[in-house]
């Protein structure tokens, strides 16, 4: 891909053979969609890297959004901390790897070090599709998947890494999937982290719009690469009584789809 301008364009001047990858895991994954996790683990294993993954806290986004900057300060030096050492440092989601890569030099900037810290941290830091595709350039895991889907390009994700191109590029790849582009496929879910908290009333007339957009495209699974955006379309889809399912992206690359899909009910017998 083309040098673009933005924060993600910057990279190593080389790669290593096996990169030593840290695994940003997030903390929605974490608590809520583990599965998200273990399928970026395989599809980083697969592309031929060692992935560890250390001890870690949250990016620090909700409390940057919020405006509490000593609270964002502290979570991140405990992040440049953590992922200290690592050729690269990934996570499954757009909106943590760019607050990372976007917001944490300006935490720092009156602290010439940190600053350093902060920016050599960044400098490493990647969306999991980005770094796929555009520092590894591995885009065949062999995974199939039966259905058409459509795609939701997160704003995080969109806006401030670029990434667009990268998660169809892999969905091509897939066989038996059929991508069918939604309308307005870039308009924000509505979700926003601590904004649908904020503002109930305009989240909801937004992914309300969004959801109509899933529906007329048809697709019965809808992806994309944040898990805060899927959980806020998957229950608006629920609550609607739409039967489309909702999945991460990096589960359906690496065949892992035997995890119920996102707000669906579980199994009867349980719970």
């Amino acid at each position: 891909m083309a040098e673009t301008g933005t924060p993600n364009a910057a990279r190593p001047a080389e790669r290593p053979s096996r990169p030593r990858v840290g695994l940003f895991v997030t903390c929605l994954v974490d608590l809520m969609r583990p599965s998200i996790g273990f399928a970026a683990v395989k599809l980083l294993e697969q592309a031929g890297c060692i992935v560890e993954v250390p001890e870690q806290t949250c990016c620090g986004q909700p409390a940057y959004n919020s405006g509490d900057r000593e609270t964002t300060r502290a979570i991140a030096l405990r992040t440049i901390a953590a992922f200290e050492g690592y050729d690269y440092v990934v996570a499954p989601s757009g909106s943590c790897a760019g607050m990372i890569r976007a917001h944490y030099h300006e935490l720092f900037a009156d602290d010439p070090n940190l600053a350093r810290r902060a920016d050599e941290l960044s400098s490493r830091t990647y969306e999991l599709l980005n770094f796929l595709v555009d520092v590894l350039n591995f885009d065949d895991f062999g995974a199939e998947f039966d259905g058409e889907v459509t795609y939701h390009d997160s704003c995080s994700g969109l806006r401030e890494l670029g990434i667009k191109a990268q998660p169809r590029r892999l969905l091509a790849g897939v066989k038996g999937l059929k991508l069918v582009e939604m309308a307005e496929n870039e308009v924000c879910c509505g979700f926003g982290g601590t904004f649908a908290v904020k503002y109930g009333e305009i989240s909801n007339s937004i992914v309300e719009k969004k959801t109509a957009n899933v529906s007329a495209s048809g697709a019965g699974t809808l992806l994309a690469g944040d898990l805060g955006c899927l959980m806020n379309m998957a229950g608006k889809l629920s609550r609607e009584g739409k039967p489309v399912q909702v999945r991460h992206i990096a589960e359906v690359l690496a065949g892992m789809t035997d995890t119920p899909p996102i707000a669906a009910a579980p199994p009867k017998g349980r719970g």
